[in-house]
């Protein structure tokens, strides 16, 4: 079984900074994508940011310029650097790959990790 396990979160005052990381566990794999998603009570789950294989990177605009997302495929895992951090940047924060199988994808979700920043 694939496991994806997320780590870094915690309590920062604004303007600080988390390092985020997702990590696959299990049998030999290469991960396709992954995606960084947040949610709070009430709202929607949200993307955040995008890697791909090739290392191609989209990021929401409410990120952009604060958040950076890096991967190293060696490792199976990817990076979610986050500074200058907003109260509103509070959230459970998740990743969701897909890893390659035979011919095609198969998507996961970790558990996620608790990100609180104090104003």
């Amino acid at each position: 079984q694939v496991e994806l396990v997320e780590s870094g979160g915690g309590l920062v005052q604004a303007g600080g900074s988390l390092r985020l990381s997702c990590a696959a566990s299990g049998s030999t794999f290469r991960i396709n994508y992954i995606g960084w998603y947040r949610q709070v009570p009430g709202k929607e789950r949200e993307l955040v940011a995008t890697i791909n294989s090739g290392g191609s990177t989209n990021y929401a605009d409410s990120v952009k310029g604060r958040f950076t997302i890096s991967g190293d495929n060696d490792k199976n895992r990817v990076t979610l650097q986050m500074n200058s951090l907003k109260s509103e940047d509070t959230a459970v924060y998740y990743c969701n790959a897909f890893i390659w199988v035979g011919g095609g994808t198969v998507g996961y979700w970790g558990q996620g990790t608790q990100v609180t920043v104090s104003s």
